[in-house]
């Protein structure tokens, strides 16, 4: 959750406090500066993952937060646009590291369904509340206690994380590596037709987010006459809806675990649906629905299939977690890296109405496919040697760990 906030609160509080040194190149600033930390995680996830999957969750985790708490602390300090850059950039390294093994070390720890649906909705759940109410909570702190305060406070709940961490999973307490089973190579988790289409779904569902936050502030001072209040609180209203998608999906899967495509299906349309509504709205208040819309398709999507990654490792590969969900934060930063970029030149060119009827069709167009999921809880585990030599005992890294332990 904090490292999810921090992005959101740096997005808010950024354009305010340091405009780009030329006003022609404004906005194409602020967008590359905003992608960039997209764009560098996109980059490193492929090694971030591989290097989880050898060396375990907890050190990648700690390592993760080291970078992201030095880079919002260099925030609060910089002056100039090159520092800006080069500290939104190591974010990406820091969250490369942090998010995946962040997931993963849940995915492992609760190796058993509804339990690790449950545990995945939490962590969804906080991701959700730092990017959508940061934007508010830092242009609050800024407006009222300076630029240097919220990026403080950030760096704060980052330094807390890894001390937490520390206290309750150290990453020397799990053991000799040498035991950890050997995890299925990132390439080949890629070509894994159920992965690819899990992560296609996960890309296409965060886009309209992605592409909407940079775009629609603008759209609502011109075609609403919005305020700035209203505009930086356009975003605040949808964390309810997405919390209770999370807690509808957790339940369901509970419920009706083969219906986890379903599940993801129904919120690639709503996503669909809620899009196309957007540009017909004429008031700040008929903004909040398609939006809230929009974050609860989101929210369906995301806690049906997420849960549905870890078990398609479980039955098909290795049950270790760190590639896999490499691949997942890959699919998240291919639509943040385009949205800052390419979402403010669709609109120049072709117009707001458009991108949102175009991101809609998407959606709607990809629901279908999930339908190639559909008997994917039929599965049974893959009897490699390796799971046959793992099948006696627990399934996940830090069980496996835990019970070589025991035997030395």
């Amino acid at each position: 959750g904090g490292n999810e906030s921090g992005g959101g609160a740096n997005r808010s509080i950024l354009p305010a406090r340091y405009p780009p040194a030329t006003g022609g190149n404004e906005d194409v600033q602020i967008g590359v500066l905003f992608a960039s930390k997209a764009i560098l995680q996109l980059l490193v996830n492929p090694l971030s993952g591989t290097l989880i999957d050898r060396v375990g969750y907890e050190a990648p985790l700690l390592a993760g937060l080291a970078v992201m708490f030095l880079c919002t602390a260099t925030f609060a300090f910089a002056e100039s646009y090159a520092t800006l850059f080069v500290a939104r950039s190591l974010q990406g390294l820091g969250s490369a590291f942090a998010d995946t093994a962040g997931i993963a070390l849940i995915a492992d720890r609760y190796a058993e369904e509804p339990a690790r649906s449950r545990a995945l909705g939490i962590a969804l759940a906080c991701i959700s509340f730092g990017s959508l109410a940061a934007p508010p909570f830092g242009g609050i702190l800024y407006e009222f206690a300076g630029r240097r305060v919220p990026f403080l406070v950030l760096a704060c709940v980052c330094l807390l994380d890894g001390l937490l961490l520390l206290a309750l999973a150290p990453p020397w307490a799990t053991g000799a590596r040498a035991n950890m089973p050997v995890g299925t190579p990132i390439h080949r988790l890629m070509i894994d037709p159920y992965i690819a289409v899990v992560a296609g779904a996960l890309a296409t569902c965060n886009i309209p987010l992605a592409f909407l936050e940079p775009t629609i502030a603008n759209w609502m001072k011109e075609s609403m006459g919005a305020s700035e209040w209203e505009v930086g609180l356009t975003w605040l209203p949808a964390f309810f809806p997405h919390v209770l998608g999370v807690y509808v999906t957790v339940r369901l899967a509970a419920a009706y675990p083969h219906l986890q495509w379903f599940y993801g299906a129904l919120g690639m349309a709503i996503i669909g649906a809620s899009s196309c509504l957007v540009p017909a709205c004429r008031n700040f208040g008929q903004v909040i629905v398609p939006l809230c819309g929009i974050c609860f398709g989101i929210a369906l999507v995301d806690t049906a299939l997420l849960p549905t990654l870890a078990f398609l490792v479980d039955v098909r590969h290795v049950s270790v977690y760190g590639s896999v969900y490499a691949i997942a934060d890959i699919s998240y930063c291919v639509a943040y890296a385009l949205g800052p970029i390419v979402a403010g030149q669709i609109v120049h060119t072709m117009g707001f109405a458009q991108l949102n009827l175009g991101m809609g069709l998407a959606n709607v167009l990809y629901a279908p496919v999930l339908l190639f999921l559909k008997n994917v809880c039929q599965m049974k585990p893959s009897h490699s040697e390796r799971n046959i030599l793992l099948e006696e005992g627990p399934k996940g890294l830090y069980d496996t760990i835990k019970m070589e332990e025991r035997k030395g």
